[in-house]
C-alpha cells in the first residue's frame, strides 16, 4: 500500500460548520499549524467554492481573497489550494485566485457532470497549476459510470480524480468499487473524499487506500459540513498504525487540533439525529444547515425534509429547493395528508 498525499481542507469544508465566519487569524493559525506539522496541501475558500460567498450558499464574514492571501503568505511549505464549483465560480475568480498565489484547484461537480469542467481544468493547467477534478455525489452513481466522467476529466488535462462522498452515505465496499474502478482506468492519480454521517469517514478512507488511491482529504477534529469529515490527526495516526510514514507531525496535529481549532467550534462535531439522517437519505451535507432552517420555518423535523429531499435526488446547487420542499410538506402536515 502507497503513502498517500494528505490535503486538509479544515479552511474550506469546515467553514460549513461555522456559518463561514473564518478570521484572517484563524486562517493563518491553522496553516501555520498545519504547514509546520508537514501537510502538504491545505484548501482554502468558501464552503462552496471561489465566490460562494451568496444569499443560497450562505456569506463569508472575511472575504475569501483576504483568507487566500494570508494562507499563501503563511504556509512555508505546503500547496495552497482552493476549490471550483462550475456555475458558482467564474474564470475570473480561479485567474484571481492563482494570481494571489494557489497551487492547486479542485474543480467540484455532481458525479453525471464532467463535461462542465473542461473550460476550467484547461484553464486550470494553462495558468500553470494542478488541477483536481471533484466527483460529487459519487455514492449516487455505479462504479461504471464514475469511470466515464472519470475519464472525461482526464482528457481535459486533469492530475487527480476524486471520489467524492458528499452526504457521508458510502460504505467501505462502495468506496473500494468505485476508487479500484478508477484506478484500473486512469492513468492519473485517484483520491478520495469522506464525510462521517455513517460514521465511517475513517473506514472508508483506508478502504480507498487498499484500493489504491494515491490522494486522500481530512479537516482538523472533523471540522466540516454535516458529521464532519475523517480527522486529519486521526488519518495521520491510522496510518502510523499501518506503518505508512507520511513524515506528518501527529504531535503537532493533535496541539492544533485541540488548542486551536476547539475554541473555534460552536459545538462539538457529533452523528446526531440531522447528520445521520443526511447520510442515510444520501443527501449533500451542506444543506444541512438550510434545512435546519427551513424546518424551524415550518415547524417540522429536519428529519423529514431529508428524507424527501433524498427521495427527489437532490443535488448540490438546489439549495433554493429546501424551502420549496418544506412548504409542500408543511400543507400537506396542515392538511392532514
Amino acid at each position: 500500500m502507497k503513502i498517500p498525499r494528505l490535503t486538509d481542507t479544515t479552511l474550506r469544508d469546515g467553514s460549513h460548520a461555522i456559518s463561514y465566519s473564518f478570521t484572517e487569524d484563524q486562517v493563518r493559525d491553522i496553516v501555520r499549524g498545519l504547514d509546520e506539522a508537514g501537510v502538504p496541501v491545505i484548501e482554502v475558500s468558501h464552503g462552496a467554492g471561489l465566490n460562494g460567498s451568496t444569499i443560497q450558499q450562505g456569506f463569508s464574514k472575511t472575504p475569501e481573497f483576504d483568507l487566500i492571501k494570508v494562507a499563501v503568505e503563511t504556509a512555508k511549505q505546503a500547496k495552497i489550494a482552493s476549490l471550483f464549483v462550475p456555475g458558482i465560480g467564474t474564470s475570473e475568480e480561479l485567474k484571481e485566485a492563482v494570481k494571489i498565489g494557489i497551487k492547486a484547484v479542485r474543480v467540484a461537480v455532481h458525479c453525471t457532470e464532467a463535461d462542465v469542467t473542461e473550460q476550467y481544468i484547461r484553464l486550470a493547467k494553462e495558468l500553470g497549476i494542478e488541477a483536481v477534478g471533484f466527483l460529487m455525489m459519487s455514492h449516487t452513481q455505479p462504479a461504471e459510470v464514475l469511470v466515464r466522467q472519470a475519464e472525461l476529466m482526464e482528457s481535459y488535462g486533469a492530475d487527480c480524480v476524486y471520489v467524492v462522498d458528499s452526504a457521508g452515505a458510502l460504505v467501505p465496499q462502495g468506496v473500494r468499487d468505485r476508487v479500484s474502478a478508477l484506478k484500473d482506468a486512469l492513468s492519473i492519480e485517484v483520491g478520495f473524499h469522506a464525510h462521517n454521517n455513517l460514521g465511517l469517514a475513517i473506514g472508508n478512507t483506508v478502504a480507498a487506500l487498499e484500493a489504491g488511491a494515491d490522494q486522500i482529504d481530512g479537516t482538523v477534529r472533523a471540522l466540516g459540513a454535516g458529521a464532519g469529515n475523517a480527522p486529519t490527526e486521526v488519518i495521520v495516526a491510522t496510518l502510523n498504525k499501518m506503518e505508512l510514514d507520511t513524515g506528518i507531525n501527529l504531535t503537532g496535529l493533535m496541539d492544533l487540533s485541540e488548542e486551536v481549532v476547539a475554541p473555534i467550534m460552536p459545538v462539538p462535531i457529533v452523528i446526531d439525529r440531522d447528520n445521520l439522517s443526511s447520510g442515510y437519505a444520501g443527501v449533500y451535507n451542506s444543506f444541512l444547515m438550510h434545512v435546519r432552517h427551513a424546518a424551524e420555518k415550518f415547524d417540522l423535523n429536519p428529519t423529514e425534509i431529508m428524507e424527501e429531499l433524498g427521495k427527489r435526488q437532490a443535488i448540490a446547487g438546489q439549495e433554493d429547493w429546501i424551502l420549496d420542499v418544506a412548504l409542500e410538506l408543511a400543507e400537506k402536515k396542515k392538511l392532514g395528508v
